[in-house]
């Protein structure tokens, strides 16, 4: 058998850390970072402890790395609603059901964990602290103020909107948290009442 080349084998590098990055989110949701040890990540992602340190050097290293990755994908997903199409409240109501959808979970739960938690490395937090729910409303300020001028959000102050909005979605994933078989998440056009403008 032939030995592999330089691309194949930055190929095999690339898809075990994004195995490794996967297990870990899992882990870290579920157990936030003071609860998770190296060990348990490498057990999740089917792998030996040596294997998963090649990859990355720390604990901490790992949990910074997932942090970034969240916010990183949360800010372009909420970009990405301005290339949807239809009217605002149309992109506002599929914002929602992507926020609220089960592979969105882990992340938040990460972030929620990294938001609280005591043991958040200095790194993560600067992450956090400057990405905070400003961050979010500035993107999302010109799309609530275009639903406001076609008459479809109500017109009340577009970031104390948005802010409300933000803070119903973390409170429903939140309480979505705790894994209650009886709660079910609103439907999104029953959680979107408060923004839109009555008819």
């Amino acid at each position: 058998m032939a030995p592999l080349n330089e691309e194949q084998l930055q190929q095999i590098r690339d898809e075990r850390k994004e195995q490794i990055i996967e297990a870990a989110l899992k882990v870290f949701a579920r157990r936030g970072i003071i609860g998770t040890k190296m060990s348990m990540i490498a057990s999740e992602a089917g792998i030996s402890a040596g294997l998963l340190y090649r990859y990355f050097n720390s604990k901490d290293e790992l949990f910074t790395t997932l942090v970034q990755q969240a916010i990183d994908e949360s800010i372009a997903g909420i970009e990405s609603i301005y290339q949807l199409p239809g009217t605002p409240l149309d992109k506002i109501k599929t914002l929602t059901a992507e926020i609220l959808n089960e592979g969105s979970q882990l992340y938040f739960m990460l972030m929620h964990h990294a938001r609280t938690s005591d043991e958040v490395p200095i790194t993560a937090q600067k992450l956090i602290e400057e990405n905070t729910m400003k961050t979010y409303i500035d993107i999302l300020e010109p799309l609530f103020i275009e639903g406001q001028k076609k008459g479809e959000i109500a017109e009340d102050n577009p970031s104390e909107l948005i802010s409300c909005y933000l803070s119903l979605l973390s409170g429903l994933m939140t309480l979505n948290i705790q894994g209650d078989e009886n709660y079910q998440i609103p439907k999104v056009d029953l959680l979107l009442r408060f923004i839109v403008r009555p008819s």
